[in-house]
């Protein structure tokens, strides 16, 4: 990856005539910059400006992680995140977390326990569960219970969710 291997950026100063400063990240592993204000939350320029709809806005206080995304891998709530507070940093979306030629293992997974019912709440739930296993290759189900714990599901589809994790983490560990 480009940007990501090098230490993290700065926003530039803002331009003439008091224009919006420049933030500078990568985004699913390409460098993007757009002119944003301060008060931008992550959740704002990836929705907003670069079109990335797999984040949700949910509650705005970053209580139940539909708009959950990896910052340098780790699962963060994107609707509460300045902006200009991850420049120069690697953010991964549900839309980078998988390819074009083939979903993330967790997504695989999802699909084959049809673990989703609406989906707004999908998005926190992949995404946490794929930073629970970069880090942790066999969870327990006590610790994906307790790792997803934090993202909200109102349609009850928490079993077939919980088996999802389990199984990526099964083909991951056998892969």
């Amino acid at each position: 990856m480009g940007s990501c291997d090098a230490s993290p950026g700065q926003a530039a100063a803002p331009g003439a005539g008091g224009s919006a400063p420049v933030l500078a990240l990568e985004v699913n592993g390409r460098a993007v910059s757009v002119s944003v204000s301060r008060e931008a939350t992550l959740l704002h320029v990836l929705r907003n400006d670069l079109g990335l709809n797999g984040p949700k806005y949910g509650c705005g206080l970053g209580q139940c992680g539909a708009c959950t995304v990896h910052v340098d891998g780790v699962a963060a709530r994107a609707c509460v995140i300045p902006a200009h507070g991850v420049a120069g940093r690697c953010i991964t979306t549900l839309e980078g977390l998988g390819s074009r030629h083939g979903f993330h293992p967790v997504q695989q997974a999802f699909e084959r326990a049809q673990a989703a019912q609406c989906g707004y709440c999908l998005n926190g739930m992949v995404m946490q569960a794929a930073a629970l296993l970069a880090r942790e290759a066999r969870p327990s189900p006590a610790r994906i219970r307790a790792e997803l714990s934090g993202n909200l599901c109102r349609c009850g589809t928490h079993i077939e969710i919980l088996r999802a994790v389990e199984d990526a983490a099964a083909r991951l560990a056998s892969a």
